[in-house]
Protein backbone atom coordinates (compact mmCIF):
# COMPACT_ATOMS: atom_id res chain seq x y z
CA UNK A 1 0.00 0.00 0.00
CA UNK A 2 1.60 3.33 -0.63
CA UNK A 3 2.07 5.41 1.75
CA UNK A 4 -0.13 8.96 2.40
CA UNK A 5 1.75 11.93 1.16
CA UNK A 6 3.14 13.64 4.13
CA UNK A 7 2.21 17.43 5.12
CA UNK A 8 5.07 18.70 3.61
CA UNK A 9 4.19 16.97 0.10
CA UNK A 10 0.68 18.08 0.20
CA UNK A 11 1.19 21.74 1.06
CA UNK A 12 4.09 22.40 -1.22
CA UNK A 13 1.81 21.03 -4.21
CA UNK A 14 -1.15 22.80 -5.55
CA UNK A 15 -2.77 19.81 -6.66
CA UNK A 16 -3.54 19.49 -3.33
CA UNK A 17 -6.84 21.34 -3.04
CA UNK A 18 -8.00 22.97 0.79
CA UNK A 19 -11.18 21.89 0.25
CA UNK A 20 -12.79 22.16 3.96
CA UNK A 21 -12.60 23.36 7.14
CA UNK A 22 -13.42 21.40 10.50
CA UNK A 23 -13.83 23.61 13.66
CA UNK A 24 -14.18 21.17 15.70
CA UNK A 25 -10.52 19.26 15.39
CA UNK A 26 -9.05 22.36 13.75
CA UNK A 27 -8.18 21.08 10.79
CA UNK A 28 -7.92 21.05 7.10
CA UNK A 29 -9.83 18.66 4.39
CA UNK A 30 -7.55 18.76 1.10
CA UNK A 31 -8.30 16.75 -2.01
CA UNK A 32 -6.18 16.17 -5.14
CA UNK A 33 -7.56 18.40 -7.87
CA UNK A 34 -5.59 18.89 -11.07
CA UNK A 35 -5.32 21.82 -12.92
CA UNK A 36 -7.03 20.32 -15.93
CA UNK A 37 -10.07 19.37 -13.91
CA UNK A 38 -10.42 22.81 -12.09
CA UNK A 39 -10.40 24.71 -15.43
CA UNK A 40 -13.44 22.20 -16.38
CA UNK A 41 -16.03 22.85 -14.00
CA UNK A 42 -17.82 25.95 -12.88
CA UNK A 43 -17.09 25.31 -8.94
CA UNK A 44 -14.82 23.64 -6.78
CA UNK A 45 -17.78 21.87 -5.07
CA UNK A 46 -18.47 18.54 -4.52
CA UNK A 47 -21.32 18.79 -7.00
CA UNK A 48 -19.22 19.28 -9.51
CA UNK A 49 -16.23 17.74 -8.47
CA UNK A 50 -17.45 14.63 -6.98
CA UNK A 51 -17.46 13.57 -3.76
CA UNK A 52 -14.29 12.84 -2.09
CA UNK A 53 -14.40 9.80 0.01
CA UNK A 54 -10.98 10.06 1.73
CA UNK A 55 -9.79 13.46 1.99
CA UNK A 56 -6.09 14.24 3.51
CA UNK A 57 -7.27 15.73 6.87
CA UNK A 58 -4.21 18.19 8.56
CA UNK A 59 -3.87 19.92 11.34
CA UNK A 60 -4.15 23.29 10.56
CA UNK A 61 -1.05 24.29 12.98
CA UNK A 62 0.87 22.07 10.79
CA UNK A 63 0.04 23.48 7.88
CA UNK A 64 0.46 26.73 8.72
CA UNK A 65 4.14 26.02 10.10
CA UNK A 66 4.74 24.31 6.87
CA UNK A 67 3.53 27.32 4.63
CA UNK A 68 6.05 29.77 6.26
CA UNK A 69 6.20 33.39 4.94
CA UNK A 70 6.24 32.43 1.10
CA UNK A 71 3.00 32.31 -1.09
CA UNK A 72 2.12 33.52 -4.21
CA UNK A 73 0.30 37.32 -4.53
CA UNK A 74 -3.26 36.67 -3.89
CA UNK A 75 -6.32 38.92 -5.37
CA UNK A 76 -10.24 38.41 -5.52
CA UNK A 77 -12.98 38.61 -7.82
CA UNK A 78 -16.21 39.43 -5.52
CA UNK A 79 -19.59 39.54 -7.34
CA UNK A 80 -23.03 39.63 -6.80
CA UNK A 81 -23.99 36.77 -9.08
CA UNK A 82 -25.25 36.08 -12.62
CA UNK A 83 -23.05 38.50 -13.99
CA UNK A 84 -20.22 36.32 -16.00
CA UNK A 85 -18.19 35.92 -13.08
CA UNK A 86 -17.31 32.47 -13.48
CA UNK A 87 -16.55 33.10 -17.57
CA UNK A 88 -14.14 36.26 -15.50
CA UNK A 89 -12.46 33.95 -12.92
CA UNK A 90 -11.75 30.92 -16.07
CA UNK A 91 -10.16 33.50 -18.21
CA UNK A 92 -7.04 33.72 -15.72
CA UNK A 93 -5.99 30.54 -15.97
CA UNK A 94 -2.83 31.27 -17.84
CA UNK A 95 -0.08 28.99 -16.83
CA UNK A 96 2.89 30.85 -15.68
CA UNK A 97 0.34 33.61 -15.44
CA UNK A 98 -2.12 32.73 -12.93
CA UNK A 99 -4.78 31.06 -11.57
CA UNK A 100 -8.01 30.91 -10.39
CA UNK A 101 -10.10 29.21 -7.76
CA UNK A 102 -13.75 29.18 -8.69
CA UNK A 103 -16.22 29.15 -4.75
CA UNK A 104 -13.95 27.05 -3.10
CA UNK A 105 -15.75 25.81 -0.14
CA UNK A 106 -13.36 26.47 2.40
CA UNK A 107 -14.65 29.57 2.01
CA UNK A 108 -18.31 29.21 2.76
CA UNK A 109 -17.12 27.22 5.71
CA UNK A 110 -15.33 30.43 7.01
CA UNK A 111 -18.87 32.02 6.58
CA UNK A 112 -20.85 29.19 8.50
CA UNK A 113 -18.57 28.96 11.06
CA UNK A 114 -19.00 32.85 11.70
CA UNK A 115 -22.15 32.65 11.30
CA UNK A 116 -22.36 29.52 14.12
CA UNK A 117 -20.28 31.86 16.72
CA UNK A 118 -16.85 31.54 16.17
CA UNK A 119 -15.01 33.79 18.35
CA UNK A 120 -13.68 36.81 16.44
CA UNK A 121 -9.99 36.83 16.72
CA UNK A 122 -9.92 32.89 16.58
CA UNK A 123 -11.45 33.03 13.20
CA UNK A 124 -9.36 35.95 11.71
CA UNK A 125 -6.73 33.72 12.59
CA UNK A 126 -8.35 30.60 10.68
CA UNK A 127 -8.96 32.77 7.92
CA UNK A 128 -5.59 34.11 7.30
CA UNK A 129 -4.71 30.24 7.69
CA UNK A 130 -7.28 29.39 5.21
CA UNK A 131 -5.90 31.83 2.72
CA UNK A 132 -2.37 31.37 3.08
CA UNK A 133 -3.91 27.87 1.64
CA UNK A 134 -5.69 28.65 -1.13
CA UNK A 135 -2.82 31.32 -2.16
CA UNK A 136 -0.64 28.45 -3.32
CA UNK A 137 0.15 28.38 -6.78
CA UNK A 138 0.74 25.88 -9.41
CA UNK A 139 4.04 27.58 -11.17
CA UNK A 140 6.60 29.86 -9.00
CA UNK A 141 5.74 33.42 -10.10
CA UNK A 142 1.88 32.94 -10.66
CA UNK A 143 -0.66 34.75 -9.21
CA UNK A 144 -4.21 33.57 -7.87
CA UNK A 145 -7.07 35.04 -7.86
CA UNK A 146 -9.60 33.82 -5.69
CA UNK A 147 -13.55 34.32 -6.49
CA UNK A 148 -15.66 33.00 -3.30
CA UNK A 149 -19.20 32.77 -3.84
CA UNK A 150 -21.40 35.70 -3.19
CA UNK A 151 -22.56 34.58 0.14
CA UNK A 152 -18.46 35.35 1.26
CA UNK A 153 -18.93 39.30 0.59
CA UNK A 154 -19.64 39.88 3.98
CA UNK A 155 -16.39 38.72 5.13
CA UNK A 156 -14.61 40.59 2.12
CA UNK A 157 -13.50 43.73 3.60
CA UNK A 158 -11.89 41.38 6.48
CA UNK A 159 -10.45 39.15 3.73
CA UNK A 160 -8.91 42.27 2.23
CA UNK A 161 -7.34 43.58 5.54
CA UNK A 162 -5.64 40.33 5.95
CA UNK A 163 -4.02 40.22 2.87
CA UNK A 164 -3.34 44.15 2.48
CA UNK A 165 -1.17 43.86 -1.02
CA UNK A 166 -4.15 42.39 -2.47
CA UNK A 167 -6.23 43.39 -4.96
CA UNK A 168 -9.96 42.62 -5.78
CA UNK A 169 -12.40 43.97 -8.58
CA UNK A 170 -16.01 43.71 -7.90
CA UNK A 171 -18.33 42.42 -10.57
CA UNK A 172 -21.92 43.27 -10.82
CA UNK A 173 -24.88 43.12 -13.23
CA UNK A 174 -26.60 45.90 -13.70
CA UNK A 175 -29.86 46.21 -12.09
CA UNK A 176 -32.42 45.30 -14.51
CA UNK A 177 -30.03 42.78 -16.38
CA UNK A 178 -29.97 40.83 -12.49
CA UNK A 179 -33.36 40.91 -12.13
CA UNK A 180 -34.03 39.45 -15.67
CA UNK A 181 -31.75 37.18 -15.21
CA UNK A 182 -33.55 35.55 -11.56
CA UNK A 183 -37.03 36.18 -13.68
CA UNK A 184 -35.69 33.94 -16.76
CA UNK A 185 -33.83 30.85 -14.59
CA UNK A 186 -37.10 30.32 -13.14
CA UNK A 187 -38.46 28.97 -9.54
CA UNK A 188 -35.51 27.38 -8.14
CA UNK A 189 -33.05 31.07 -8.84
CA UNK A 190 -36.31 33.13 -7.16
CA UNK A 191 -35.91 30.52 -4.27
CA UNK A 192 -32.63 31.18 -4.02
CA UNK A 193 -32.46 34.73 -3.76
CA UNK A 194 -34.98 34.21 -0.66
CA UNK A 195 -31.99 32.17 0.88
CA UNK A 196 -29.50 34.41 0.16
CA UNK A 197 -31.39 37.29 1.43
CA UNK A 198 -31.97 34.45 4.81
CA UNK A 199 -28.10 34.53 4.92
CA UNK A 200 -27.32 38.30 4.74
CA UNK A 201 -30.02 39.33 7.50
CA UNK A 202 -28.16 36.36 9.84
CA UNK A 203 -24.76 38.49 8.73
CA UNK A 204 -26.06 41.84 9.39
CA UNK A 205 -24.89 42.97 5.79
CA UNK A 206 -28.16 44.50 4.68
CA UNK A 207 -28.79 47.84 5.90
CA UNK A 208 -31.80 49.04 4.01
CA UNK A 209 -34.16 50.49 6.80
CA UNK A 210 -36.96 47.59 6.01
CA UNK A 211 -38.76 46.21 9.55
CA UNK A 212 -37.95 42.04 9.32
CA UNK A 213 -42.04 41.46 8.46
CA UNK A 214 -41.34 43.88 5.52
CA UNK A 215 -39.70 41.33 3.33
CA UNK A 216 -43.03 38.94 4.07
CA UNK A 217 -45.23 41.60 2.35
CA UNK A 218 -42.29 41.47 -1.26
CA UNK A 219 -42.58 39.37 -4.23
CA UNK A 220 -39.89 37.61 -5.48
CA UNK A 221 -38.29 40.22 -7.31
CA UNK A 222 -38.41 42.69 -4.89
CA UNK A 223 -36.74 40.33 -2.47
CA UNK A 224 -34.09 39.77 -5.04
CA UNK A 225 -33.59 43.44 -5.64
CA UNK A 226 -33.29 43.89 -1.93
CA UNK A 227 -29.83 41.22 -2.25
CA UNK A 228 -28.67 43.24 -4.95
CA UNK A 229 -29.45 46.88 -3.55
CA UNK A 230 -27.16 45.15 -0.23
CA UNK A 231 -23.92 43.96 -2.39
CA UNK A 232 -24.35 47.33 -4.22
CA UNK A 233 -24.66 49.31 -0.88
CA UNK A 234 -21.34 47.22 -0.09
CA UNK A 235 -19.27 47.47 -2.91
CA UNK A 236 -19.71 51.28 -3.36
CA UNK A 237 -17.99 51.17 0.73
CA UNK A 238 -15.17 49.41 -0.67
CA UNK A 239 -14.40 50.64 -3.22
CA UNK A 240 -14.32 54.49 -1.71
CA UNK A 241 -12.36 52.52 1.08
CA UNK A 242 -9.67 51.25 -0.46
CA UNK A 243 -8.97 53.51 -3.70
CA UNK A 244 -6.43 52.05 -5.72
CA UNK A 245 -6.71 48.35 -4.44
CA UNK A 246 -10.45 48.38 -6.01
CA UNK A 247 -11.88 48.26 -9.16
CA UNK A 248 -15.66 47.63 -10.46
CA UNK A 249 -16.97 46.53 -13.13
CA UNK A 250 -20.32 46.27 -14.68
CA UNK A 251 -21.25 42.67 -16.29
CA UNK A 252 -22.30 44.19 -19.85
CA UNK A 253 -19.12 46.17 -20.31
CA UNK A 254 -17.76 42.64 -19.45
CA UNK A 255 -19.62 40.53 -22.26
CA UNK A 256 -19.95 43.18 -25.16
CA UNK A 257 -15.75 43.00 -25.34
CA UNK A 258 -14.27 40.19 -22.83
CA UNK A 259 -11.08 40.60 -24.14
CA UNK A 260 -10.53 43.90 -23.68
CA UNK A 261 -12.00 43.36 -19.86
CA UNK A 262 -9.91 40.60 -19.00
CA UNK A 263 -6.85 42.41 -19.98
CA UNK A 264 -7.70 45.43 -18.15
CA UNK A 265 -8.25 42.96 -14.78
CA UNK A 266 -5.04 41.55 -15.48
CA UNK A 267 -3.57 45.15 -15.61
CA UNK A 268 -5.30 45.92 -12.59
CA UNK A 269 -3.94 42.83 -11.05
CA UNK A 270 -0.63 42.88 -11.97
CA UNK A 271 -0.34 40.05 -14.33
CA UNK A 272 1.74 39.52 -17.37
CA UNK A 273 0.39 37.51 -19.87
CA UNK A 274 -0.19 37.60 -23.90
CA UNK A 275 -3.29 40.22 -24.50
CA UNK A 276 -3.45 40.06 -27.67
CA UNK A 277 -4.57 35.59 -27.19
CA UNK A 278 -6.72 36.35 -25.10
CA UNK A 279 -9.47 36.94 -27.69
CA UNK A 280 -8.89 33.05 -28.41
CA UNK A 281 -9.02 31.77 -24.60
CA UNK A 282 -11.55 29.15 -23.96
CA UNK A 283 -13.31 30.36 -21.42
CA UNK A 284 -14.45 33.27 -23.76
CA UNK A 285 -16.39 30.94 -26.00
CA UNK A 286 -17.96 28.13 -23.58
CA UNK A 287 -20.95 28.48 -21.48
CA UNK A 288 -18.88 28.86 -17.98
CA UNK A 289 -21.97 26.47 -16.62
CA UNK A 290 -22.24 24.13 -18.99
CA UNK A 291 -19.31 24.01 -21.07
CA UNK A 292 -21.55 24.13 -24.33
CA UNK A 293 -20.16 26.58 -27.12
CA UNK A 294 -21.26 29.81 -26.19
CA UNK A 295 -22.32 31.97 -29.33
CA UNK A 296 -22.12 35.72 -29.72
CA UNK A 297 -25.03 37.68 -28.55
CA UNK A 298 -26.06 34.58 -26.98
CA UNK A 299 -26.56 36.44 -23.67
CA UNK A 300 -27.64 39.70 -24.77
CA UNK A 301 -30.76 37.47 -26.43
CA UNK A 302 -32.01 35.96 -23.51
CA UNK A 303 -32.05 39.05 -21.50
CA UNK A 304 -34.43 40.17 -24.37
CA UNK A 305 -36.38 37.08 -24.09
CA UNK A 306 -36.50 37.48 -20.56
CA UNK A 307 -37.62 41.07 -21.16
CA UNK A 308 -40.72 39.70 -23.50
CA UNK A 309 -41.96 37.62 -20.59
CA UNK A 310 -41.35 39.71 -17.71
CA UNK A 311 -40.55 42.78 -18.67
CA UNK A 312 -43.42 44.72 -16.58
CA UNK A 313 -43.13 43.54 -13.42
CA UNK A 314 -39.44 44.05 -13.59
CA UNK A 315 -40.06 47.50 -14.90
CA UNK A 316 -42.57 47.49 -11.38
CA UNK A 317 -39.53 46.52 -9.50
CA UNK A 318 -36.47 48.61 -10.78
CA UNK A 319 -38.26 51.76 -9.94
CA UNK A 320 -39.40 50.63 -6.37
CA UNK A 321 -35.42 49.37 -5.73
CA UNK A 322 -34.61 52.54 -7.15
CA UNK A 323 -36.49 54.46 -4.93
CA UNK A 324 -34.90 52.50 -2.11
CA UNK A 325 -31.28 52.90 -3.20
CA UNK A 326 -32.28 56.98 -3.56
CA UNK A 327 -33.26 56.60 0.13
CA UNK A 328 -30.16 54.77 1.24
CA UNK A 329 -27.74 56.96 -0.89
CA UNK A 330 -26.68 53.41 -3.02
CA UNK A 331 -25.14 54.43 -6.30
CA UNK A 332 -27.03 52.57 -8.70
CA UNK A 333 -23.65 52.84 -10.80
CA UNK A 334 -20.16 51.92 -8.80
CA UNK A 335 -17.12 54.49 -8.27
CA UNK A 336 -14.17 53.29 -9.79
CA UNK A 337 -14.61 51.43 -12.64
CA UNK A 338 -12.01 49.44 -14.83
CA UNK A 339 -10.91 51.25 -17.45
CA UNK A 340 -11.91 49.01 -20.22
CA UNK A 341 -11.34 50.60 -22.95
Amino acid sequence: MQAAPSVTAIVADAEWLAHRYDPGHDAFHFRRVARTARAAVPFLTDQHLGAEAAPAILRRTDCRSEMGAAGAPIHFLFHSAYCASTMLAQAFDQPGVGTSLSEPVLLNDMVGWRRRGADPREHGRVMDDALAMLGRSFIPGEAVIVKPSNVFNPLARGALMLRPDARAILLHAPLRDFLLSVARKGLWCRLWCRELLENYLADGFVKLGFEPRDYFRQSDLQVAAVGWLAQQQDFAALAQAMPGRIATLASDRLTAAPAAAIAAAMDHFGLAGDRAALAGHPAIGRNSKSGAAFAPGERQRDLATAEAAHGEEIGQVVTWAEAVAEQANIPLTLPRALHTA
